[in-house]
Order: C-alpha cells, then sequence, then structure tokens
C-alpha cells in the first residue's frame, strides 16, 4: 500500500543508529485526525472554525497554503504566520516581522505552547503545519499530506467559485499515478534536500545526494513528455514536487550542498516551475524572504555565520512554453 510520500516511520533503535552514522532521520508527525463535510471522521468541516499554523519558508507548511489558495478557503480557513527564524525554543510568533502575525488563539509566544496546551505531556516536535480547532481547541492533524487532502475535498461548500468547488487535485482516475509519484518524490527530492543539507558525515551525505538527482532526471524526462507529473492535469503531485524546486535553486543548492545541478539547469523542470508559479493565486504563497532567512539564519550548524546570501536572481515569471501539452 501506498505510504502517501509521509515520513516514514522507524523505531527509536533504528533512527538511533542512523542518526548515529551522520543520516538525517526525520520524526513521524503525531496527529492524524481527519475533518470531513459530514462529520464522520469526529470534525466536521465548518467555515471559521478551523485555523492553520504555517511558515511562509516550510515547504511542508506551503503545501497547505497552496492548496487553501486553489479552492478558494482564504475566507474559511484562518492563518497564522510564524517568524521565519526558529530559535533553540522552535517556531515564535511575532508582528514585527513582514507577513507574521501574532497568535491570535492562546497569545502564545512559541509554537510548542499550542502543541502543550493540547496535550501537556507532549514529547514530539513542534512543527508546522498545524491545523487546529478552534472550537473545541484540539489539534487536528499536522502530516501536511493529510490537510491538503481535507481541503482538497471536504471544504467544497466553502470554495468561492463554481470551478474552486470543481477543482479536485486527486482526482478518482489518477490516484494510483499520484501516489507512485508522491512514494519517490518524498524520500529522495522532498526529504531528500534535507538528506543532504544535514548530512554529518561524508558517507551520509553521499547517499543522499545521488539518488536526489537521479530523481530529478527521472522528474525532467517525466516533465519532457507531460505537463505535469501524472498528465496534462494539475495534482497534488505537482504541488507537493514545486515547494521544493521552488526553494532549490535559492537555498538547497548551496546551503544544503544540492550544487550537481541547479533546477535552471533542467530545461523542462525549469519550466514546470514557472508554470507553477504562474498558476493563478500560487506566486501569492511564495515568499523568498521568508525561504532565504529562515535556512540561512536558523541552520547555524550548517551556516555559522547566519550570513543572508545576496542571491540568485531568479525570474518566475519568466515566459514558459508548458501549455503546448495542452494543445
Amino acid at each position: 500500500m501506498s505510504s502517501g510520500g509521509k515520513p516514514e516511520k522507524v523505531s527509536v533503535e533504528e533512527a538511533m543508529d542512523r542518526r548515529g552514522k551522520g543520516e538525517f532521520v526525520r520524526s513521524a508527525t503525531a496527529f492524524h485526525d481527519d475533518i470531513t463535510a459530514n462529520g464522520s471522521g469526529g470534525f466536521k468541516a465548518e467555515a471559521n472554525r478551523y485555523h492553520l499554523y504555517v511558515s511562509l519558508a516550510c515547504p511542508w507548511a506551503h503545501r497547505t497554503l497552496i492548496v487553501r489558495k486553489l479552492k478558494g478557503l482564504e475566507d474559511a480557513i484562518s492563518t497564522t504566520v510564524v517568524d521565519w527564524y526558529m530559535a533553540q525554543q522552535g517556531w515564535n510568533f511575532t508582528d514585527q516581522k513582514p507577513k507574521c502575525t501574532k497568535d491570535p488563539v492562546y497569545d502564545a509566544k512559541y509554537l510548542s505552547e499550542i502543541y502543550f496546551n493540547v496535550v501537556p505531556d507532549y514529547g514530539g516536535r513542534y512543527t508546522v503545519p498545524v491545523l487546529f480547532d478552534k472550537k473545541t481547541k484540539v489539534i487536528v492533524n499536522n502530516e501536511s499530506s493529510e490537510i491538503i487532502r481535507m481541503l482538497n475535498t471536504e471544504f467544497n461548500e466553502f470554495c468561492k467559485t463554481e470551478d474552486q468547488k470543481k477543482l479536485n487535485l486527486y482526482p478518482e482516475h489518477l490516484k494510483s499515478k499520484i501516489d507512485e509519484v508522491n512514494d519517490w518524490v518524498y524520500p529522495y527530492i522532498n526529504n531528500g534536500v534535507y538528506r543532504c543539507g544535514f548530512a554529518t558525515t561524508q558517507e551520509a551525505y553521499n547517499a543522499a545526494v545521488k539518488p536526489l538527482f537521479e530523481h530529478l532526471d527521472k522528474a525532467e524526462d517525466i516533465l519532457s513528455k507531460t505537463r505535469y507529473l501524472t498528465g496534462n492535469q494539475l495534482t497534488e503531485a505537482d504541488i507537493r514536487l514545486f515547494t521544493t524546486l521552488v526553494r532549490f535553486d535559492t537555498v538547497y543548492v548551496g546551503h544544503f550542498k544540492c550544487n550537481k545541478k541547479r533546477i535552471m539547469d533542467y530545461q523542462n523542470i525549469w519550466g514546470f516551475v514557472r508554470d507553477i508559479y504562474q498558476t493563478d493565486g500560487i506566486a501569492e504563497t511564495c515568499d523568498q524572504e521568508h525561504i532565504q532567512k529562515h535556512y540561512q539564519q536558523s541552520h547555524l550548524s550548517v551556516n555559522p555565520s547566519g550570513i543572508v546570501a545576496i542571491g540568485p536572481d531568479i525570474d518566475f515569471n519568466a515566459p514558459h512554453d508548458r501549455d503546448k501539452f495542452s494543445k
């Protein structure tokens, strides 16, 4: 059965062993409840009931912002954007930086307080995105791959337009193909860049960087034949790849040592990135200031000086010819 491209579940012993070898091992998310249109999942889809805590720097949170935007759910689901700088205590709230906002629920200083208000003895990581129920004061879900599927189908009543209501990013006839793509994009590309950047031995880095570029080559080949990863229809698979690619040349190439090739060196992937970026509403969810300052100021084990690089200059609005596949 497909994993849906979620973080792998490994035992504590295995994780410790792999980390001891210099590997980056991502922890699994902890909250996995469902919101459904009829409430059968335990939580009923309602306007102004749910709140998203996000970071504009984080590719996982970015997925949820894109789907929320494409489905026209901005008025139905509120958001709080955390500070781009992540201190030792984790994500924090501020209204002193562009697009950042204070916590409207608890007036918390740190995101960790949201977790502890829900589970006082919580022992996991304080990650974004967080889908929070303001009515019952609980965290519904903090797994982005599950959140985007809820936003895709369960809030259709609250979409602004009929086209947004009809938009389905995980259609029945493409589910198996989408799952298949997610199952290699997640470990080798989405998480692959982190496995490169946070590797602490040459062996761990080598083991991550080779399959990263092998699978970028695979994506390049697919996108030389079709507009999107599963054909000529935009799906969640494209969004999940895009949020890594839009960060690749600005932070992953230099900061995470993923410099074998830039995304701009891939003719079809680079066209694909511009195509997705220029899709109505998506550019509004992208913020390179948050992205570059978060990675380069927060990851002091990778960039001890915390100096933010000046470039590169990238024109995501440059013309592309991806629509040729739809003719």
